[in-house]
């Protein structure tokens, strides 16, 4: 029986005969469609969010786990988190059936092999301190599976997604969250309905961990790395709001704390650098709980 996702709506029949008006409606409702499947299981993510977070505030890995369109956006958010948070690179595994740099024909065809997904999990030690997010819009990839059901074998806390209320991708993660994202318009391009909503659901939970492991402060990014001039100006805006000074002493703050803009923030407030740096090291990087410390 093929998954929903597969499904014929023949709602849709003579699509590719429709008024380019008609054609895009309804492919522009889909895509509503899809992000409101988010709205059932928030309360689901959060349990993800706070799963995940536990795991990487032990000093623990975020390991992403996909394959396809599915693995795809796996792999855009995960390359997202330092940028925008400033997770370390080294504390982020992705695994993306065929690998990062695989061909169209070998991509397509990855997914099925469930020894490379043995060999990773193997060769990057996956265990009882990490944390897996897989998607798989069918709930039934190889690759997928077969990762996650071995990750979770050595320990790790594994979340799953998918758009297939049947997928046994829901059962094999300690954490399944099924995104009901309904039939897609173009019968079986996941890469439309299902991968719009993989894409909002893990943006969501991976901005509740970051903001959990204290990557926010408020609404504000105070763990971005200020890398292009447009961030640099940012940085400075950002460190002047929270600590309240001009950007003349908010730019030099920043440039003491290497534009790390927590750093920055406890130096405008009157830390020396050194001693900034090291009570934000007793918080884990948490700028809130830093600037409620009491020396």
């Amino acid at each position: 029986m093929a998954s929903r996702t597969e499904e014929f709506d023949m709602r849709f029949a003579g699509l590719d005969r429709w008024s380019d008006a008609d054609f895009l409606m309804v492919l522009w409702e889909g895509q509503m469609r899809a992000v409101a499947s988010l709205g059932p299981v928030l309360s689901d993510m959060a349990i993800a969010a706070n799963g995940i977070a536990r795991r990487l505030e032990g000093g623990g890995r975020l390991v992403y786990v996909g394959a396809g369109t599915s693995g795809t956006v796996a792999w855009q958010d995960a390359k997202e988190l330092g940028g925008t948070f400033g997770w370390p690179e080294d504390m982020t595994i992705v695994m993306l059936a065929g690998g990062l740099q695989s061909e169209p024909g070998v991509f397509n065809s990855a997914e099925d092999d469930t020894k490379a997904a043995e060999n990773e999990i193997t060769r990057h030690r996956i265990g009882e301190g990490d944390a897996v997010i897989a998607v798989a819009a069918s709930g039934s990839t190889p690759y997928t599976l077969r990762a996650v059901k071995l990750a979770r074998e050595r320990g790790a806390y594994t979340v799953g997604l998918c758009n297939n209320p049947d997928g046994k991708l829901l059962t094999t993660a300690e954490c399944g969250i099924f995104l009901d994202s309904a039939p897609e318009v173009i019968a079986g391009s996941t890469r439309m309905g299902a991968g719009t909503a993989q894409k909002a659901a893990i943006n969501i939970l991976s901005s509740l961990v970051m903001s959990k492991l204290g990557r926010l402060f408020d609404n504000l990014m105070v763990g971005m790395r200020a890398e292009n001039i447009k961030l640099h100006d940012r940085a400075i805006r950002i460190t002047g709001h929270i600590a309240g000074c001009d950007a003349r002493n908010a730019e030099s703050a920043l440039e003491k704390a290497q534009f790390d803009i927590r750093i920055a923030v406890l130096i405008a407030k009157g830390h020396e650098t050194a001693k900034a740096k090291e009570i934000l090291a007793m918080f884990n990087g948490n700028l809130r709980a830093a600037l409620e410390y009491k020396d």
